[in-house]
């Protein structure tokens, strides 16, 4: 049987390492399932979900002039399907109310922050100074 990327195959986990799984496919032939193509979730220890001679279900992501094979475990399961009303970039709904924000114009806006921030920086420069000694205070 050759091996054609895209193919959905079925083999055994010969192998376990700290970065992913050998599988040995039809034919003798075994390739690599990388540590993050095993689950669609963060996989910190491999042995937690695959198990030495366990039968998996791979899909073919590549196959190399070197003969290496690379294997993905969480694209040959299929995705549950996803409700109209849920997409891929939209956030989930946050638990908490919108702030409204009242109705200023920019340059109003603007002038607030700038005297926000001036007052801060005095309040800042005074108390700098008074842990210096002061304006007039003799030098180190």
């Amino acid at each position: 049987m050759s091996i054609v990327v895209g193919n959905i195959l079925t083999g055994t986990v010969t192998g376990i390492t700290n970065f992913g799984a050998f599988v040995q496919l039809p034919g003798g032939v075994t390739g690599l399932v990388h540590i993050s193509e095993v689950a669609d979730s963060y996989v910190k220890d491999i042995k937690d979900y695959l198990k030495d001679r366990e039968e998996v279900k791979v899909k073919v992501l590549s196959v190399e002039k070197d003969g290496k094979i690379g294997l993905s475990i969480r694209q040959a399961n299929p995705k549950p399907a996803s409700s109209p009303s849920t997409s891929s970039n939209s956030r989930p709904p946050s638990h908490r109310p919108r702030r409204q924000v009242p109705d200023i114009s920019f340059e109003d806006r603007l002038a607030k922050f700038l005297k926000d921030s001036d007052e801060k920086h005095q309040d800042l420069k005074k108390h700098t100074d008074s842990k210096r000694g002061g304006r007039g205070a003799k030098g180190y």
